[in-house]
């Protein structure tokens, strides 16, 4: 049973994911901080029990980083529709997951794993504190010097998050998982046969 912990925490993730969008649209933003918060303590303990005792698994490896996303963009996405935070930001993280869903088009049928690096994480760290923030200044009311301190981490997680999408597209290009004569190939040209 034990060795299906990680899972069923990733799987935890997605059920929260609901409950998240709902105390958004209804303005209990403490309840969705709390939701938000044990979503992110189950990210944290299955990749560490999946680590620390060997239970990585093909479902842990597709499953978790598609819960973070759904998480975050869900998240982002209720912020946004609630004009709690500038609808901008969500379309710049929309846009670099499309990004990488073209990108991991090209590694499909390869023997490839691409790991998370510092960036990414870093990324998802300030995204984190983001939310925290806009949830926490909301419920309460922040005004004055703070009252904008949420959008200084959006803006940071942005930077490390675009610094990521390029690292990403480097390594893919640079490690030769993109047929770099694929690239240089003119598009506009129609076979005729």
């Amino acid at each position: 049973m034990f060795k299906h912990v990680p899972n069923i925490l990733t799987i935890t993730r997605f059920l929260l994911i609901p409950f998240i969008v709902y105390f958004i649209f209804t303005e209990q933003f403490i309840l969705a901080f709390v939701f938000f918060t044990i979503s992110g303590i189950t990210d944290v303990a299955d990749g560490f029990i999946a680590r620390k005792f060997n239970l990585v698994s093909n479902f842990g490896k597709l499953m978790d980083p598609l819960a973070d996303k759904l998480t975050q963009i869900s998240t982002l996405a209720s912020l946004a529709l609630v004009n709690i935070i500038p609808l901008w930001i969500l379309i710049v993280v929309l846009v670099k997951e499309f990004i990488m869903i073209v990108g991991a088009s090209f590694l499909y049928g390869k023997d490839v794993v691409v790991y998370s690096k510092w960036y990414g994480k870093l990324a998802t760290v300030l995204f984190y504190v983001a939310i925290v923030l806009s949830l926490i200044f909301r419920q309460f009311n922040v005004e004055g010097f703070w009252k904008n301190l949420d959008l200084l981490f959006y803006v940071l997680a942005l930077i490390s998050t675009l610094f990521a999408l390029i690292m990403y597209v480097w390594s893919l290009y640079h490690n030769g998982f993109i047929d770099k004569k694929d690239l240089k190939k003119d598009v506009t040209k129609v076979n005729q046969k």
